[in-house]
């Protein structure tokens, strides 16, 4: 494992701990994602994720140009619809709650990763330190050299090992609670999109029934079919929605648990381990 000191900050702050170019957390991150899917009762039976998942070749990208006016005018419409008040108390609730947590989640995994990543570079001081330390170990008749020597030469073993203890440290960090916590805050941003499209919904829905009062005789009828399709389309999301809601915030208690379990346990180990080392 090597310190991630020159991965740009912007790729950390977008990726987090899989921006660390570390296969083992990215691969138990793939492994999490793989499992949900197969599992959940509507992505499962999907012929489009199906295709995702087995297909060989890349998605195609579609070009879109768009100029600096229209990317405004998409971002505040956007802004208008997330502040957009809710129809429904509790997606109103959930959304205050999902606000709030998504921030704490977020900087809960970055500073954590801070501490990791600090970690790290301690661990290599120290190994920068113990190599040092043996260039200073030099054979000869000298007594003076040779207690010198072999201070140094001890000093550079008690390095070493403080090198590898802290590495050890590091990963534990990175492959338990770090990914535990960057997995919650991934949870939070899921349910953030999940509740925006259900009020980009909403709104749709309210303009629907506003243009089928205000719609002359002739397309009156016409406007009625939209509302009812609307309504219909909006009553499944929400109902889809809160048994979402429900079965995520059960997977998330489960994950951090298990995360702080699993934590708590690598650390007593590399502890156990390292004063065994030093008691030596």
């Amino acid at each position: 494992m090597r310190p991630q000191a020159n991965a740009s900050a912007k790729v950390m702050k977008q990726l987090g701990f899989l921006g660390l170019g570390e296969w083992q957390p990215y691969c138990k991150a793939l492994e999490t994602f793989l499992r949900q899917v197969a599992a959940h009762c509507i992505l499962s039976k999907n012929k489009a994720m199906e295709v995702f998942l087995t297909s060989i070749d890349p998605p195609g990208r579609q070009k879109v140009k768009r100029n600096i006016f229209n990317r405004l005018s998409q971002a505040v419409g956007e802004l208008r619809k997330e502040g957009h008040k809710d129809v429904d108390e509790f997606f109103q609730t959930e959304r205050d709650h999902n606000l709030v947590l998504t921030g704490h989640a977020r900087t809960a995994a970055e500073k954590f990763l801070d501490v990791a990543l600090t970690e790290q570079k301690i661990a290599v001081a120290c190994g920068h330190f113990a190599a040092a330390l043996q260039i200073c170990v030099e054979n000869g008749d000298d007594p003076e050299k040779r207690a010198f020597s072999r201070v140094c030469a001890k000093l550079s073993e008690v390095f070493d090992s403080i090198k590898k203890n802290m590495m050890s440290v590091a990963v534990n960090d990175m492959n338990t609670l770090g990914l535990g916590l960057d997995l919650d805050w991934r949870y939070q941003e899921a349910e953030r999109e999940m509740l925006f499209r259900r009020t980009c919904k909403l709104v749709e829905l309210e303009n629907a029934r506003k243009n089928a009062e205000r719609a002359k005789p002739v397309k009156k009828s016409a406007m009625e079919e939209v509302k009812k399709a609307a309504e219909g389309e909006f009553e499944q999301i929400c109902k889809v929605a809160k048994q979402e809601i429900v079965k995520l915030n059960q997977e998330r208690v489960g994950t951090v648990q298990k995360s702080l379990t699993q934590w708590c346990e690598q650390q007593l180990q590399t502890a156990k381990e390292g004063a065994d080392i030093f008691n030596q």
